[in-house]
């Protein structure tokens, strides 16, 4: 089988085998370890291999030749409208752990399964019916489409946009669900919704340089540049096994006037008018507010449930015999904090009375932290200076003798 191996089709090739020997591992290591998005990711990345073979095989030549090029004007390859609802599911596994995917999901495939159906339409037409060439009269190959292809960067600019949610949305229920969420930053699906905004701006980009899709020739840099991300993607995938701790069936998305907008997770919070009247809201339904918030605060000061470092609003309800929710309102607004900040600022106020009782003395002060519920340097560093403006050693210099 007759393969040129020039420059452009040699360096394509060679991303689209390493396209599907990613595949291979993500799918493997998702079915032993039953990992979610390991299973989508590799599905991503096999769709990946495919988008860039028409190019690779072009470059090659094999488009210009028969029988290749007949049998290549009628494969599928480029997914554009299967490639966005993979990704946008693949987050979805990746930050809820309750995420199940149901029949109803399948909606999301329909645009992709209609134009699968389009093209073997186009196929049992001129090689069954007609016998003859109709359909790919004008000798170009439909994935090329200009249609089609600004319909897949719509698509993909629409599901960017979702799973740029899902991401909100996670760091809201996180905050509001664990009292580790600082360690929980997932700084691997920062660089994936990263790589994600740059393979649409790379698509937009070369739309506007050069809007016709069909021409080889001028097409190389944007396949290649592509190549690169998603070979990226793939390898910090497979290499990032992350799980979620959260699940969005717990808590509501607003729990229960909370938003958090810093990316560092030095969350600040905003409240509108009407956010104002959902808190009053909330108010009227907890009427024992104040006794509510002494239980909290009586668990916390009496049984030191926060030295437990994976402390969650689920242990906490249970201690106090009710609903998660009702818990998170009560911290939320009798506290005016997030779960977490609440929790952080309880272990805070434990390192200082260490510290002022002189233990920094005969301990060391991450030693003290971990003592106090904290599981990482960082996240002490960060919750002490957020809840007394020092670090630590600032604190000791100008507070404890």
């Amino acid at each position: 089988m007759l393969f040129d191996f020039n420059l452009k089709s040699s360096l394509l090739l060679i991303f689209f085998i390493h396209g599907l020997v990613f595949f291979t591992l993500l799918l493997k290591k998702g079915i032993q370890n039953q990992d979610k998005p390991c299973l989508w990711l590799s599905f991503f990345t096999l769709l990946c291999a495919l988008y860039i073979a028409p190019f690779m095989l072009g470059y090659a030549f094999w488009y210009s030749r028969n029988p290749y090029r007949d049998i290549l004007f009628y494969i599928p390859f480029q997914q554009l409208l299967l490639m966005p609802p993979v990704l946008y599911f693949y987050c979805k596994a990746l930050f809820d752990q309750s995420f199940v995917f149901r029949r109803s999901n399948l909606l999301h495939f329909s645009p992709a399964l209609i134009y699968l159906l389009y093209s073997l339409i186009l196929f049992v037409g001129d090689k069954i019916i007609l016998d003859a060439v109709y359909f790919y009269a004008d000798g170009k190959d439909k994935d090329f489409s200009f249609w089609y292809q600004v319909l897949g960067l719509i698509s993909m600019i629409l599901y960017l946009i979702k799973s740029l949610q899902l991401y909100k949305r996670y760091k809201s229920i996180t905050f509001e669900t664990v009292s580790f969420a600082d360690t929980l930053t997932f700084k691997w699906a920062r660089r994936f919704l990263i790589a994600f905004i740059m393979l649409i701006m790379l698509r937009v980009a070369f739309f506007i340089v050069n809007p016709e899709w069909a021409q080889f020739g001028r097409k190389f840099w944007y396949y290649l540049s592509f190549s690169v991300l998603f070979y990226y993607i793939s390898i910090s995938g497979f290499a990032n096994s992350i799980r979620s701790v959260v699940s969005f069936e717990g808590l509501p998305n607003r729990l229960p006037f909370k938003s958090d907008t810093d990316l560092d997770y030095s969350v600040e919070y905003e409240i509108s008018e009407k956010e104002a009247q959902n808190a009053k809201e909330v108010e009227m339904a907890i009427p024992d507010l104040e006794v509510w918030k002494e239980r909290v605060e009586r668990l916390m000061m009496e049984d030191k449930i926060y030295e437990n470092p994976e402390l969650s609003i689920y242990d906490l309800s249970q201690e106090l015999d009710t609903h998660p929710k009702k818990v998170s309102q009560v911290i939320n607004l009798g506290f005016d904090m997030n779960f977490n900040d609440y929790v952080n600022q309880k272990r805070v106020q434990a390192v200082i009375e260490k510290l002022e009782a002189g233990e920094h003395t005969i301990h060391t002060l991450l030693g003290i932290a971990f003592e106090c519920g904290f599981n990482s340097k960082s996240t002490f560093n960060r919750a002490f200076k957020r809840h007394t403006s020092l670090s630590p050693q600032e604190y000791i210099k100008k507070n404890v003798q």
